[in-house]
């Protein structure tokens, strides 16, 4: 795993113990909503991919984008892959669906959310969180780099099969996710 990807993990751990300001040490840092204010997240059962951009908001610019895993431009040769589309819901919140590759093979991941933003800050861009699971999950949008991370390792490998997880690191892509 790569050196963002560790820092953003011991953030995760930080955040839940005290507020985020006091843990990231950043002393412009402030977060912009009660962090006990939290959305639930609920499975949809709609197929529909359709997410038209919005940008009304602040948050349309800044995180409103496909965003995909490593694999994804290793697509043609058969990998596998898992792709993240967030779009802006309002001022402090996004809507995230996760889809893995589904052209040749049964899909492996499926999530459907909304997740609320915590605070930004230059050091560590925007933190989302939602609730999933009777856990917590983050989203950390940093220079066209998404991590999404839990402090309970296994609540995020319910959306997934066969061992997989939505925790990780996914790239943001210069056109729209191709499921």
């Amino acid at each position: 795993m790569n050196t963002s990807y560790h820092q953003f993990r011991s953030i995760v751990g930080l955040i839940m113990t005290s507020t985020l300001a006091a843990l990231t040490g950043c002393n412009s840092m402030s977060p912009t909503v009660d962090s006990n204010s939290h959305s639930a997240v609920k499975i949809a059962t709609s197929e529909t991919l359709a997410m038209p951009v919005s940008n009304n908001n602040i948050l349309g610019d800044k995180v409103s984008a496909d965003y995909a895993s490593a694999d994804y431009d290793k697509r043609a040769q058969g990998y596998d892959w898992v792709g993240v589309m967030v779009r802006a819901d309002g001022d402090r919140q996004i809507d995230i669906k996760v889809r893995s590759r589904s052209d040749i093979k049964k899909p492996t991941c499926h999530f459907d959310g909304k997740a609320t933003l915590m605070g930004q800050d230059t050091a560590h861009g925007m933190i989302f969180q939602a609730k999933v699971n009777d856990s917590t999950a983050f989203f950390q949008f940093k220079d066209d780099t998404l991590i999404i991370d839990s402090p309970d390792k296994y609540a995020l490998n319910y959306f997934c099969s066969g061992g997989g997880s939505l925790a990780g690191e996914y790239k943001k892509l210069e056109s729209g996710l191709e499921i």
